[in-house]
């Protein structure tokens, strides 16, 4: 018992009162889990210790009753309290740490005319190799190598586009044989690189506008596989969308024997669970390209959560590029980012209007009920 404002107060009531506090908290929920994810946005005390942590400090864990929670380092201190020797909350977050080392690997890299190795880069940033690998890979969704890949081809693009001859583009990109990008041209640019410099100019592109359940569907063919599928409201609009995507391709449309192919995929859409048996062409990042890949392995029927996704493809850090990856998709239905949804099940964007998304997902989610019905 103790007297608080002239009146007598049951001590053990007070700590009740205080751990229920504090176990109605959500911050408390990130304490005991020890998230990583919850560092800087708060701090707690404990007042037996005069000591205050991040929410990951791996210290043994105190009672809820002595736990005070504060919005900075400051407002601790200010409290009386004395920053964790373990912890250490004053200095930047493991996370915050690890996020600045794989951006200093991405700038070397970026900036290097050849690309360095796996060792060179985790004794620039002070990691060993094998921690390094997995923490670039985990923040980026890609390892180091496919991350210098990615940007020479990038490099290539850009110098292609900027005049010269292609093989000054093709070395002063950072590639050191023509002969050996040559041999993987087509997976890097889709085409020649001639051909890309002049904006595709040599590529024929057979489409056709179709109507579906959705509205209007846009089917696109090149050489290699279906290049484009759109949806929209406008028949127009898919068209000039077609044309931005390929400014100098040769566009061709009427084609009569190229309306099948167009009732094939809108015969997809209407019954996903038939599948779509045509070749896609298919271009993209390395990283786009595993996003896309994982995509496809979702069922008609199931959905996923874009941390899910990042998931799947051994990148979990990497939830806000797979949500990129998702909206650069041009393949509507055969690369079915329509089956990705936020956490909570609800719907998030989608580039052919979240109308459809629902619609889709509907339509998949009956048809496969009605298959379970029959089965």
């Amino acid at each position: 018992m103790q007297i608080l404002n002239g009146a007598l107060v049951n001590t053990s009531d007070k700590k009740a009162q205080r751990a229920a506090a504090t176990a109605g908290d959500p911050r408390w929920t990130a304490v005991l889990a020890r998230s990583a994810e919850a560092d800087g946005k708060f701090f707690y005390a404990v007042r037996t210790t005069g000591v205050y942590c991040r929410p990951s400090c791996a210290a043994r864990l105190a009672r809820p009753e002595h736990v005070s929670f504060h919005t900075t380092c400051e407002d601790a201190e200010q409290a009386g309290f004395r920053p964790c020797k373990r912890c250490k909350p004053q200095q930047p977050s493991r996370v915050a740490q690890n996020t600045a080392k794989v951006i200093e690997a991405c700038r070397i890299i970026e900036e290097s005319e050849d690309a360095p190795s796996l060792q060179q880069l985790a004794m620039r940033v002070g990691l060993s190799a094998y921690h390094f690998h997995r923490l670039f890979r985990q923040f980026t969704g890609l390892t180091p190598r496919d991350y210098a890949a990615a940007h020479r081809e990038k490099r290539l693009r850009t110098q292609l586009g900027a005049g010269g001859t292609v093989t000054e583009a093709i070395f002063d990109a950072g590639y050191h044989s023509s002969s050996r990008f040559y041999e993987k041209s087509d997976r890097v640019l889709g085409m020649t690189p001639s051909d890309y410099r002049a904006g595709g100019v040599n590529m024929a592109i057979r489409f056709a506008v179709g109507l579906c359940s959705l509205g209007s569907i846009l089917v696109a063919q090149s050489e290699r596989g279906i290049c484009a599928i759109l949806m929209g409201a406008d028949p127009d609009e898919l068209a000039r969308d077609l044309q931005d995507r390929f400014p100098r391709a040769r566009l061709i449309g009427g084609d009569p024997g190229f309306e099948q192919v167009v009732a094939t995929v809108v015969g997809f859409v209407e019954a996903p669970g038939i599948g779509l048996d045509l070749p896609l062409d298919v271009r993209g990042t390395a990283f786009q390209q595993r996003v896309w890949q994982a995509l496809r392995e979702i069922p008609p029927g199931q959905t996923v959560s874009y941390t899910e996704l990042a998931n799947r493809i051994g990148s979990p850090a990497a939830v806000r590029a797979v949500a990129g990856a998702c909206a650069a998709n041009a393949l509507a239905v055969a690369i079915p980012c329509h089956r990705v949804v936020r956490s909570d099940g609800s719907l998030s964007g989608y580039r052919w209007s979240v109308e459809r998304k629902r619609a889709l997902i509907e339509t998949e989610a009956r048809a496969l009920l009605e298959k379970e019905e029959q089965a």
